[in-house]
């Protein structure tokens, strides 16, 4: 692909017709440009077909010969290929451009090895063995291709031995509309039923955005105001953690309400503005949206620094005055034997269902010296420090979190401020800026041992100590 090339039309294809409305909407957006829609069943997650795998394979293949019949004039760009979610359509896609000399791009937001193992055993169902098999699908050996990420962490590991690109995400700078905030805000007391301050996550209920650690905050800093989060829970898997923490909220009188946004209701970028704080707690992240979200609304953020969100906000030229690295818990909150206990049990089971080449990179579990951090603890500890009443947990632990302390008196004052969205920030994430680093994405062939070593790296990297959270075992 030449860099700065021009496309004459777009093609969206994907596993269902898109809304009208969107796809409306779309066109709208690029005026003189053919814009076409191709659904294909076989192109949806493997866990959602009935279908076999020889039989998903030949629809994809089929497909993408009907497709794609301009060869050599035509660029594929795909999405998310590295969550593996159908791994077929991803070997297939390698498969077509290394046949055609098709370029392709894979655009990847998250990876299958970042703490998503239980994947591995769909991944062999479906007909990959092996982790160089999967590799070879996943990073399209064989093929002329690119892969861009979004953020710089994942470029450094994938730049080593292929061609990648950091393409953050574009994010438009949308002041909030005061009679929108002000409709929020009421909406939001009528759901709580007072007009006490309200704190929120705008996210799914995912175990990855850690939203106990958000609740203790909250009552550790503000404790008449309202914790809640906007989106449900995202998929089957994640049932188990939602329903133990809230009937843990319900049962200990939490001033929380998980899930607000069910149906109709104000947009989430301004019930983002009409709240008092945004709270961001994940344990991992692949860009960090809420973080600009709150500061797009014009929110004070507290928020935990995950190392590869924060570097790229910092070229970005954001800075985020209440962040911090981890929430220290003190061991007379909880039964420490006990937790040791879980944690070497669901270490044990982890690394079991590893591919045997991977179970010695697995790193150890915390040990038991010191204080804790609240996001290294497994969900049934959290919830027994979240047990003890808030004004104990505080008074304990304060000494081992100073610098709450200053939080807690702006918080409690209404004077926590919000960030200031930089200049800069518009060379990164604006979108002429996007345009432009995308038409300098550039491709090349991928070798077979080059999708094999890449992989490896990633796999070590997420298996080390600073990626083992036993939330994420569960």
């Amino acid at each position: 692909m030449a860099r700065g090339a021009k496309f004459d039309a777009i093609t969206i294809a994907a596993g269902q017709p898109p809304e009208a409305a969107w796809a409306e909407k779309l066109r709208e957006a690029l005026p003189g440009k053919p814009l076409h829609f191709f659904s294909e069943p076989a192109f949806r997650y493997f866990s959602e077909q009935r279908a076999a795998p020889a039989t998903i394979r030949a629809r994809i293949r089929s497909a993408l010969d009907r497709l794609i019949p301009a060869l050599g004039e035509t660029l594929i760009w795909a999405h998310n290929l590295g969550l593996a979610r159908n791994l077929i359509l991803a070997d297939e896609l390698a498969r077509f451009a290394r046949e055609h000399g098709t370029p392709l791009l894979s655009h990847h937001h998250d990876f299958w090895f970042e703490n998503r193992w239980e994947r591995w055993p769909e991944m062999r169902a479906c007909g990959f063995r092996t982790l160089p098999a999967v590799a070879r699908a996943v990073f399209a050996a064989g093929a002329v291709a690119g892969h861009a990420v979004i953020n710089r962490r994942d470029e450094s590991l994938l730049s080593k031995r292929l061609a990648a690109h950091w393409l953050p995400n574009p994010v438009p700078r949308k002041n909030p509309q005061p009679q929108a905030v002000t409709t929020a805000r009421r909406w939001l007391h009528r759901q709580l039923g007072d007009d006490a301050p309200v704190w929120i996550f705008p996210a799914r209920f995912l175990r990855r955005k850690n939203f106990a650690e958000a609740a203790l905050l909250t009552r550790w800093l503000r404790p008449e105001a309202w914790f809640v989060t906007t989106g449900g829970v995202s998929s089957p898997r994640e049932a188990g953690y939602a329903r133990r923490l809230q009937d843990a909220a319900r049962a200990g009188g939490w001033r929380t309400r998980f899930h607000i946004v069910s149906g109709a209701g104000p947009a989430v970028c301004d019930l983002t503005a009409a709240a008092e704080v945004v709270l961001f707690t994940s344990l991992q992240e692949g860009f960090g949206l809420p973080c600009l979200e709150a500061v797009a609304a014009e929110r004070p953020l507290i928020a935990r620094r995950l190392t590869n969100v924060w570097a790229d906000f910092a070229e970005m030229g954001f800075r985020f005055p209440y962040s911090y690295r981890d929430i220290l818990i003190d061991p007379l909150l909880l039964d420490i034997r006990a937790e040791k206990s879980r944690q070497m049990a669901l270490w044990r089971s982890w690394k079991t269902a590893l591919p045997a080449s991977c179970r010695s990179l697995l790193a150890k579990p915390i040990g038991a010296a010191g204080p804790l951090p609240f996001s290294r603890l497994t969900l049934s500890a959290q919830l027994e420090v979240m047990a003890v009443p808030a004004e104990e947990s505080w008074a304990i632990c304060e000494k081992w979190n100073p610098f709450l302390s200053g939080w807690k008196a702006l918080a409690g004052a209404n004077r926590l401020q919000p960030a200031v969205w930089p200049k800069r920030a518009e060379t990164f994430i604006g979108a002429n800026a996007y345009g432009r680093r995308f038409r300098e994405v550039s491709v090349r062939s991928v070798s077979e041992a080059a999708a094999v070593r890449t992989q490896q790296d990633f796999i070590a990297h997420h298996l080390g100590a600073n990626d083992l959270y036993p939330l994420l075992m569960e």
